[in-house]
C-alpha cells in the first residue's frame, strides 16, 4: 500500500501536475494540503477520471486538504477535536484498505509572537489527543501531512536561521517529540536514519530550489503496527523542479500487506 502525501499550494493551479503524478505512480492513497478551493469546487471530474475517489475538507482561498484513493474511502471524519470554534480546514481522516489515513496541515504559527503561535501549540496538543486515541482504540494508522515543523537541525538548511521561527522553536520540537513519542514512526527517518539535504519544501524567494535550501516539513508519521509493516520511503523531488511547481514536493511510503517475515526476531 502506497500512501503519499503533497501540499499542492492551490489544487487549481497544480491541478496538471497532480493528475500527472497520479498517473505515474498510481498511489492507494494521496493526502493533500493547501489545496484553497472550496468543498464544492474541487476538481472532481479530472480526478475521478483518472479512476480515483475523493474525500475533501475546503475552505475558500486558505487552507483545505483532501484524500484521494482508487479504493473506498470510508468513515470521513472531518476536522480535529477539540476545540469546536475552529473552522480552519485542516484535518480529514478516513480508512482505506484498513488504514487509518488523515491528511494533515497543521498551523503555520508564525509570527511566533501573535496569537498564531499559540494556537498551533494548541492544535499540536489536540493532535496528540487524537493520536491517543487512535491508539487506544489499536487503529493502524499513517497521519500525513504538512507539518510546519522542522523536527531537527538536520533537517533544515540553516538551523541558526529558523531558531526564532515557530517551525523550529524549542516549543514547536517539543510538542512533536510529545507526538512522536506515543510511539509513532517518522517513516523517513526509520529507513534514511542518516539523511542530510533531505527537503520536502524550498522557498520560492532567494533561489532556494537551485541552492537547495529547503527544509523537512511534510512527514507521514505511522501506528507502531503500520511501522512494522514498512518497506520503503522517499522524497520525490521531481515535481518541485517543474515549471509552475508547488513549494512543497511530495513524499510517501510503502507498506507490505503483512508484517515482513524476520522483522521480530
Amino acid at each position: 500500500m502506497k500512501i503519499a502525501t503533497w501540499n499542492v499550494n492551490s489544487i487549481k493551479v497544480r491541478l496538471g501536475a497532480v493528475c500527472e503524478w497520479i498517473e505515474k505512480e498510481r498511489p492507494d492513497a494521496l493526502l493533500l494540503q493547501e489545496i484553497k478551493t472550496t468543498t464544492d469546487a474541487f476538481p472532481r471530474f479530472e480526478i475521478e477520471s483518472l479512476g480515483y475517489r475523493c474525500a475533501v475538507l475546503g475552505q475558500r482561498a486558505y487552507n483545505g486538504v483532501a484524500i484521494l484513493s482508487p479504493h473506498p474511502i470510508e468513515d470521513v471524519m472531518e476536522g480535529l477535536p477539540g476545540e469546536p470554534a475552529d473552522d480552519h480546514a485542516r484535518y480529514l481522516e478516513a480508512s482505506i484498505g484498513g488504514v487509518r489515513v488523515a491528511s494533515i496541515y497543521l498551523p503555520n504559527g508564525n509570527p511566533a509572537d501573535s496569537e498564531k503561535y499559540p494556537y498551533k501549540l494548541r492544535w499540536m496538543a489536540r493532535l496528540r489527543e487524537r493520536v491517543e486515541t487512535l491508539l487506544a482504540d489499536d487503529v493502524t494508522f499513517v497521519l500525513g501531512g504538512d507539518y510546519n515543523v522542522i523536527p531537527e537541525p538536520r533537517d533544515a538548511y540553516d538551523p541558526a536561521a529558523w531558531v526564532d521561527d515557530a517551525l523550529f522553536k524549542l516549543d514547536t520540537r517539543r510538542a512533536w517529540r510529545s507526538i512522536v513519542n506515543l510511539g509513532l514512526t517518522d517513516a523517513f527517518r526509520a529507513l534514511e536514519p542518516t539523511a542530510t539535504h533531505a527537503y520536502t519544501f524550498w522557498d520560492y524567494q532567494a533561489g532556494a530550489w537551485q541552492r537547495d535550501l529547503g527544509i523537512r516539513i511534510d512527514h507521514l508519521l505511522l501506528s507502531p503496527d503500520a511501522a512494522d509493516r514498512l518497506i520503503g520511503c522517499q522524497i520525490d523531488k521531481g515535481p518541485r523542479g517543474a515549471p509552475k511547481a508547488s513549494d512543497h514536493t511530495p513524499i510517501w511510503c510503502e507498506l507490505s500487506d503483512k508484517v515482513p517475515a524476520g522483522r521480530f526476531a
